[in-house]
């Protein structure tokens, strides 16, 4: 992050290495806020414990799509900021990066919320999380053991996205 006279504040993370492993961590909510799967692959750093990390994340993504809906300059019906969009509805947001990371962000059309905190100077990762949320139905949403709803418990998608993730570039 930088101040207007342009001087770091904190210094950069290491440069993404070339075999990926630039993923940090990844969260899925469902529409109503609970987080079905966390996982992490490079979090050097734990401040939250993980039910306060969850309720952080979920408020960030609420916040600002209201804020990128409240905000759109194409749209006459604003709305009120802080009551909840449809996924589609609106103005909508990718990603947003700092000094230390990248966000990235998709909504599917019913309502799973996927967010990869990744490597600063990783690319637009819009593609990659259409794959991991088509891993997410191929894996999880078909198997007719997993209940919807509740916590992501299926060995294949854990093994498939690991290794999808551990090779983002």
């Amino acid at each position: 992050m930088q101040f207007f006279g342009g001087s770091e504040i904190s210094p950069s993370p290491p440069l993404p290495t070339a075999s990926g492993n630039n993923g940090h961590m990844m969260y899925v909510f469902n529409r109503n806020g609970i987080c079905l799967l966390y996982r992490e692959w490079n979090r050097p750093l734990h401040t939250l414990n993980a039910q306060q990390d969850h309720k952080l994340m979920f408020g960030l993504l609420f916040s600002l799509k209201s804020l990128t809906a409240k905000m759109d300059p194409t749209s006459v019906d604003k709305g009120n900021l802080g009551v909840p969009q449809l996924p589609g509805q609106g103005c909508s947001f990718h990603s947003f990066r700092t000094n230390t990371y990248k966000l990235s962000f998709m909504e599917s059309p019913s309502g799973i919320k996927i967010i990869l905190v990744t490597h600063p100077r990783t690319g637009d990762l819009r593609e990659s999380l259409k794959y991991i949320y088509n891993l997410y139905v191929e894996y999880v949403v078909k198997n007719p053991l997993y209940t919807p709803g509740t916590p992501i418990r299926c060995e294949l998608f854990d093994s498939t996205l690991d290794q999808y993730v551990r090779g983002l570039g």
